[in-house]
C-alpha cells in the first residue's frame, strides 16, 4: 500500500512539473506585447551557413519609442558569431522593400527616413543608435 502512495505522489509531482514547464514556455513575452506599431517590411539573410550569419531587417515604426525599439531588436533572432541589424523607418512608403548585403543595405533615398538602428554583433554586444545617418 505504501509503494502505491509513493507511485501516485511521484506521478503528481512529475505532472505538476510538466504543466509548469509548458505554461512557462508558452507564456514568454514577444513582439506583440510591445507598445507601438511595428511592421517588418524587408528582410535579408546571407546564404553562408559556414561563416558568420548576417541578418538585416527594415521595420516601419511610426512612433519614436526608443526603449520599445530596442526591445524589438532584442526579440529578433541572433546567431552566435553572427550579426543582426534592424533599421527602423518612420514612413511606411519610404521603408525599403529590398535589402542587399553591402552597406548601407538599402537605397540612399531611404536614409533620411531611418529613425533608429539596432545592432547585435558577433560577440553579443548590443548598440542602439538614434538617427544613425545624421
Amino acid at each position: 500500500m505504501g509503494s502505491r502512495k509513493l507511485f501516485y505522489g511521484l506521478g503528481i509531482v512529475v505532472a505538476a512539473l510538466v504543466i509548469w514547464i509548458m505554461v512557462d514556455s508558452l507564456s514568454q513575452p514577444g513582439v506583440n506585447e510591445l507598445k507601438g506599431e511595428y511592421t517588418e517590411v524587408a528582410f535579408y539573410r546571407n546564404e553562408n551557413n559556414t561563416g558568420p550569419i548576417v541578418r538585416i531587417y527594415a521595420v516601419h515604426s511610426p512612433d519614436s519609442l526608443w526603449e520599445e525599439m530596442e526591445k524589438y531588436g532584442n526579440y529578433m533572432p541572433h546567431t552566435k558569431y553572427g550579426n543582426t541589424k534592424v533599421y527602423f523607418f518612420s514612413q511606411l512608403e519610404k521603408t525599403p522593400k529590398n535589402l542587399r548585403p553591402d552597406p548601407p543595405y538599402f537605397d540612399t533615398e531611404a536614409v533620411s527616413f531611418c529613425s533608429a538602428m539596432y545592432e547585435k554583433n558577433a560577440m553579443g554586444q548590443v548598440s542602439f543608435v538614434k538617427y544613425p545617418f545624421k
